[in-house]
């Protein structure tokens, strides 16, 4: 073959490759409004930044060749604000992004660069599963398993997954590895296709309720967020990795501080009922805390009795666990101490301070939860916070009850605590306490009833609290956000520089 043979047959593969699977599948869907995988990276990335590895793939068996352009996985290398990141594109018109042998080394070789080069690996799921023909008959059972760290998570660099159609086998494994994931509504997310499952278990099988975005955001807890176009999935994808380090050896970077940011902090106290028994919003007192629109909730719709939230305060990135009294008072249940914990591994594994804002009356109790291990849960959650290594903050706003106070930073499980006025910190609310210490009703003797409860609540104040140094301080609501500001400059001078040890890095994405 002559060098001008050569080059023209390079720009014939060239060619093929970038043509996908073909002008009538990429016009369908073009037609239902849905990017294909090479569109979503020109949205995702910086223009003209992408660097592809592997287009000239092809699926390994004779008779996928010519059919399996790039082999149905767009990888890469490319940059999001500058920032270097690595990428995998399911390019679901090229076999459905079946997975194979070929296109698994691609994403090995994506992963192991990343790690080594320290950048976030990004995962845009959309897949039909395991590739058959490859993976059937003894073969095929060989090619499983040749890495044996092909899932370990050890939050070397952050992983984000994007789901944005339907996602079987490795799109699945890859976002239950990953640090955030985001799904636009209508995409699948499970173990195998609703078809499959349905011939399985031999019986009807709804796609939406095997796998749709309501029970990953609602149920599982699998997916952090839900969006409607995949324009907004990867606006959310850029807006995650804003607030991480490129890896867990760099701190997170600073940014600048927008303008009217705590200018309205004696909105605060207007924010919280007089009683600590009426309910409220707590996300409109984190917004006026933290810098302007800087708030980023994660598992909005999950364990919602607690927000878990990434924001920044002063232009630092911090994570916020904070108790939100509009859903089941602010109890915390089972699902509340998963979310609480997986927000702890994520801020510990990349350098992210975690403030608690508390106003909790202990965990929910009842049958209900222990049917669900509440006890293992509640001692994991207790377990990852011991093992934290960045800075923690507290600040007790209302209450903070039993021994979801050590849960929620009480105690010396926080570098420093500040407590509002009101605050009360008794083992149980003292109307409760009075019935279970002294078996009196209010009805049975008011006078007393209101007595014993006064007691009470005055032995737990924050001025106690403080007297003892238990806390470091009692502050206004309005100053919440300074005294923020003043002790993340405090205790984020480290010898390390902002990097903790990362005790955390491989507990388990999903428990």
């Amino acid at each position: 073959m002559s060098l001008d043979e050569a080059q023209a047959e390079l720009t014939r593969r060239r060619e093929t490759a970038l043509a996908m699977g073909g002008a009538a599948k990429l016009a369908a869907r073009a037609a239902e409004g849905v990017l294909n995988a090479r569109q979503r990276l020109d949205v995702l990335l910086d223009p003209d930044s992408f660097s592809e590895t592997g287009l000239l793939a092809q699926g390994i068996r004779p008779e996928m060749r010519g059919r399996s352009a790039a082999d149905g996985k767009i990888a890469g290398f490319g940059r999001i604000g500058g920032r270097p990141v690595a990428v995998v594109s399911n390019d679901f018109t090229v076999l459905g992004a079946s997975s194979s042998a070929i296109n698994g080394k691609k994403i090995q070789h994506v992963k192991r660069i990343a790690a080594r080069s320290g950048m976030p690996v990004i995962y845009v799921g959309e897949s039909a599963g395991a590739r058959m023909p490859d993976r059937m008959g003894a073969a095929g059972r060989a090619m499983l398993g040749q890495d044996p760290t092909e899932y370990l998570r050890e939050r070397t660099t952050p992983w984000v997954s994007a789901m944005l159609g339907p996602c079987y086998g490795s799109s699945t494994w890859y976002a239950c590895l990953s640090d955030f994931v985001v799904m636009r509504k209508g995409a699948k997310m499970s173990v195998a296709s609703g078809r499959v499952t349905s011939i399985a278990i031999s019986q009807a099988v709804d796609a939406e309720e095997l796998g749709g975005w309501k029970l990953h955001t609602d149920t599982t807890g699998l997916v952090d967020l839900a969006v409607d176009t995949d324009e907004e999935a990867l606006a959310a994808v850029k807006r995650f990795l804003g607030y991480l380090p490129d890896h867990a050896g760099a701190a997170p970077p600073r940014c600048e501080v927008p303008e009217g940011s705590g200018a309205d902090g004696d909105a605060i106290r207007a924010a919280l009922p007089e009683s600590r028994h009426q309910t409220y919003d707590v996300r409109r007192i984190l917004r006026l805390v933290a810098d302007a629109e800087s708030l980023f909730e994660l598992k909005g719709r999950f364990g919602r009795s607690l927000v878990t939230a990434l924001a920044r305060i002063d232009g630092r990135s911090v994570g916020l666990i904070a108790s939100n009294p509009l859903f089941k008072g602010g109890a915390i249940d089972v699902d509340a101490c998963r979310k609480a914990t997986s927000f702890l591994v994520l801020c510990d594994s990349f350098n992210i301070p975690i403030i608690f804002m508390t106003d909790q009356p202990g965990f929910l109790i009842g049958m209900a939860g222990e049917l669900r291990g509440a006890p293992g849960l509640i001692m994991n959650w207790m377990n990852a916070l011991s093992l934290v290594t960045v800075p923690k903050l507290q600040v007790v706003m209302r209450k903070s009850y039993g021994q979801a106070y050590l849960n929620m930073g009480g105690g010396r499980n926080a570098d420093a605590t500040a407590c509002w006025p009101m605050a009360d910190l008794g083992f149980v609310d003292p109307v409760i306490g009075v019935s279970i210490l002294h078996g009196l009703k209010r009805e049975d003797d008011p006078e007393r009833f209101d007595r014993l409860a006064e007691e009470l609540g005055r032995d737990s104040s924050a001025w106690e609290l403080a007297a003892l140094y238990e806390a470091q301080d009692v502050i206004e609501p309005s100053e919440t956000r300074d005294w923020l500001a003043n002790m993340l400059e405090v205790h984020g001078r480290r010898l390390s520089g902002g990097v903790g040890t990362h005790r955390l890095a491989a507990w388990p994405t999903s428990f």
